[in-house]
């Protein structure tokens, strides 16, 4: 249920780094109970998530997160891309 165009506001309200994580960790928690309404609770779920169980450094910050409806893409790319080589070999 995320769509996901661009590397910026694509990725505004937690849900998309939410889905990205629970597609590598389905057991970590409840996708289908998040909403985009409550921002700070996906951030802040999906970069603690991903830092205790797969060891991937919480580059980004909640509270920017949340200030911010337009992420710097950069930001957001670079994180993104250290999901991916924590987790390329995975499946």
């Amino acid at each position: 249920n995320v769509q996901i165009t661009n590397f910026s506001t694509s990725w505004c309200d937690g849900l998309a780094f939410c889905a990205l994580i629970h597609h590598f960790l389905p057991d970590a928690f409840d996708y289908s109970a998040l909403t985009p309404q409550q921002r700070k609770h996906n951030f802040t779920l999906a970069f603690r998530v991903a830092d205790e169980k797969a060891g991937i450094a919480p580059l980004l910050d909640v509270e920017d997160m949340v200030m911010m409806r337009k992420p710097d893409w950069k930001c957001v790319f670079t994180y993104v891309q250290s999901i991916y080589r924590r987790f390329r070999n995975a499946e």
